[in-house]
C-alpha cells in the first residue's frame, strides 16, 4: 500500500509564493565576494578546463550554498539566487563564473553524448517532437518534465522578448494527489514503462531502456518523467504497446500538474540561479519570442550537478544513474567523445 509522503517537498504554488524562504537575494558584500572570486580565478590564468573550487573562493556565499542544497534535499526542492550582475561581463567571463559557483554547488555531469557539461539554453530551431528533440535548444512549450540529473542549474544572461517564463511544480504533491484520487493508477507509475533514449544511448545499448516514473529507496522517494521521451519508444516496433491504464496514468500526471494551484509560474531575470531537485520537483517552460538582436535573444547557462548530499535512489534508476548510492558522482548521458565544458549548439535561428 502506497502512502501519503509527508515534508516540505508537498507544497502547492500558494504555499511557496506565500514563503520566499527558498530565493536568496546576494547582498552588496556577498555579490562582491563572486566578483573577487571571478578575478582571482582569471588572474591565476585558471580556465574552464582547470578552474578548480579553490580557485574561485568563496568563504562566505560557499555557506549559502550549502543551505541552498539541504533545502533541495530535505526542503522545498527549489532554490533561487538572484542579483549577479551581468552587465559589464563577456560571455567568457560570466561562463567562467557560472561554473566556479558551480564547483561549490557539486560536479558537473554530461548533458548530452557529446560530453558537453555547461551547455547552452537557447533557440537553435530544433524540434523538440523530433526522435532527437531537446527541449533546451527549442523556443517550443515545453511541459512540465525532469532532467536526468540529481540537479539542475540554470544562469540567466538574457531573457526573451516574450514569454519564457519558468514553471515549477512538486513531484511529490503530484504523486500524493494521484494517491487520493486514483491509487490504482498510482501503482501504475511505479511500474516500469519504456523510455527513448533519444539517440544519447552508449554504443552498443539498445535506442531504449525500461524505467519506472516514481520509485522509492531507503524512504526516499523519486520521481524521473519526461513524457516526450516515452512516447518515442513507441517508434520501436519490439517496444511493448501503451496499455490504456499507462495512458491513463500519465495524463492524470500532467493534469495535475498542469493544474495552477499545483505550480509556480514566475519570470528570470538576468542574473538569477535556479536550482532544481530533480527527484521532487517538475519544471515547463512557456513558449517564447527572441529579439530579433543576435545578442539580446534568450539565453541561458545549464549544468547538470551531482551534489554530495544526494539521496539513495532504486536499483530501477540504474540506466541513468549508473550508481544509485547517495552522494556519488551519477546521472547524465554517456559521453562518445570525451569530456567538453562548453557546448556548440550550431548558429542562432533567425
Amino acid at each position: 500500500m502506497r502512502k501519503i509522503i509527508e515534508g516540505p517537498a508537498d507544497w502547492r504554488g500558494a504555499d511557496l509564493l506565500a514563503s520566499p524562504d527558498w530565493i536568496h537575494e546576494f547582498t552588496s558584500d556577498e555579490i562582491a565576494e563572486i566578483e573577487n572570486a571571478l578575478r582571482a580565478a582569471k588572474a591565476r590564468g585558471a580556465t574552464l578546463d582547470t578552474l578548480t573550487k579553490e580557485d574561485f573562493p568563496l568563504p562566505t556565499v560557499s555557506k549559502r550554498i550549502a543551505v541552498a542544497r539541504d533545502f533541495l534535499e530535505d526542503g522545498r526542492g527549489i532554490y533561487q539566487f538572484r542579483g549577479i550582475k551581468i552587465d559589464g561581463y563577456s560571455k567568457d567571463d560570466l561562463r567562467l563564473l557560472y561554473w566556479g559557483f558551480g564547483r561549490h554547488v557539486g560536479t558537473a555531469v554530461s548533458q548530452s553524448k557529446d560530453g558537453d557539461i555547461l551547455g547552452d539554453v537557447r533557440n537553435v530551431g530544433v524540434d523538440i517532437h523530433s526522435p532527437q528533440g531537446r527541449g533546451y535548444k527549442s523556443n517550443q512549450r515545453l511541459n512540465f518534465h525532469t532532467d536526468s540529473a540529481d540537479v539542475v542549474g540554470l544562469f540567466v544572461l538574457c531573457v526573451a522578448m516574450r514569454g519564457g517564463l519558468s514553471k515549477v511544480a512538486s513531484s511529490v504533491a503530484a504523486h500524493n494527489e494521484i494517491l487520493r484520487r486514483r491509487p490504482d493508477l498510482l501503482e501504475v507509475l511505479y511500474q516500469p514503462v519504456y523510455w527513448s533514449w533519444n539517440q544519447q544511448e552508449p554504443p552498443g545499448e539498445k535506442p531504449y531502456y525500461p524505467q519506472p516514473i516514481f520509485s522509492m529507496q531507503d524512504g526516499k522517494f523519486s520521481c524521473r518523467y519526461i513524457r516526450g521521451q516515452i512516447v518515442n519508444a513507441q517508434r520501436f516496433p519490439e517496444v511493448p504497446r501503451f496499455t490504456p491504464a499507462q495512458i491513463e496514468a500519465m495524463d492524470l500526471l500532467d493534469a495535475v500538474t498542469s493544474d495552477e494551484h499545483f505550480h509556480i509560474t514566475y519570470e528570470f531575470k538576468p542574473g538569477d540561479i535556479q536550482l532544481l531537485n530533480n527527484h521532487v520537483c517538475f519544471h515547463a517552460r512557456t513558449a517564447f519570442e527572441d529579439y530579433p538582436e543576435r545578442e539580446r535573444r534568450r539565453h541561458l547557462l545549464r549544468m547538470w550537478l551531482a551534489v554530495p548530499n544526494s539521496r539513495p535512489l532504486s536499483q530501477e534508476m540504474g540506466t541513468i544513474y549508473q550508481d544509485q548510492r547517495g552522494g556519488v558522482v551519477r546521472g547524465g548521458f554517456p559521453s562518445r567523445t570525451g569530456r567538453h565544458i562548453y557546448e556548440s549548439t550550431g548558429e542562432m535561428v533567425d
